[in-house]
């Protein structure tokens, strides 16, 4: 089965959460794609939000089985070093939940060294297949985490919390809600990967570099104005 590592709709594993303790874990986000993070930054500013990580480089690796098991099922596996290390796993969400945002199952730890953790995965039976960089900057806003990112292929603004919240935030800032983007970054590369035909798989800064693309054709885009700022 050919599969994306957000697919919604993807065949339900054993990791689909069935349990309160399994629904205290889902992540509830939504992202847009947006053209000038300056003025988003400016507005949040405005709106009294609090900036909590300043803008970092980001280095994600997902690691799955030889014969790509966890992508098959819509799961994800990611070590993430930035100020610190983080393992990640995300599965689908319950099949019965009903939401204008994304959601998944999201189980996350922070560790205390990223290549010894790698190891650990390796001799596990998982292997290093995909890696993607991004900056991102963190605010907090009305129980909303908010996160600034530049990745390759563009900017975004991603949003996660209550999703009666993150709709809140996101007319407040001025994001089109109708414009919001549920898929995940490595499917969207995975889009930009077949539609522009790109000869590699990871979602780096040099490989941008050398081929850049124009994702306004695949998304939409929030163009964010300084005069609607003030």
């Amino acid at each position: 089965m050919t599969g994306s590592v957000d697919d919604p709709g993807g065949k339900q594993g054993p990791s689909s959460p069935e349990t309160p303790a399994a629904a205290a874990n889902l992540e509830v986000e939504v992202k847009f794609f947006v053209s000038n993070l300056d003025v988003m930054r400016q507005r949040l500013e405005q709106a009294g939000a609090e900036s909590v990580f300043p803008r970092v480089y980001e280095l994600n690796i997902r690691f799955d089985t030889s014969d790509g098991g966890l992508l098959q099922r819509a799961e994800l596996l990611r070590l993430r070093q930035d100020t610190r290390a983080r393992l990640t796993f995300k599965g689908p969400a319950a099949a019965d939940i009903t939401s204008e945002a994304k959601v998944r199952e999201e189980i996350e730890l922070e560790v205390a060294d990223f290549d010894r953790m790698a190891t650990i995965l390796t001799r596990l039976g998982y292997a290093p297949v995909q890696t993607y960089e991004k900056y991102r900057q963190t605010y907090h806003w009305r129980g909303v985490e908010i996160v600034l990112d530049e990745l390759p292929f563009g900017d975004f603004v991603e949003l996660e919390g209550p999703e009666a919240e993150i709709k809140a935030a996101a007319s407040a800032l001025g994001l089109d809600w109708s414009r919001r983007v549920l898929t995940n970054y490595l499917g969207l590369m995975d889009l930009c990967r077949r539609t522009f035909d790109l000869p590699f798989t990871d979602l780096t800064f040099a490989n941008f570099d050398r081929i850049p693309v124009d994702m306004s054709r695949l998304l939409p885009l929030c163009e964010l104005s300084s005069e609607d700022s003030a």
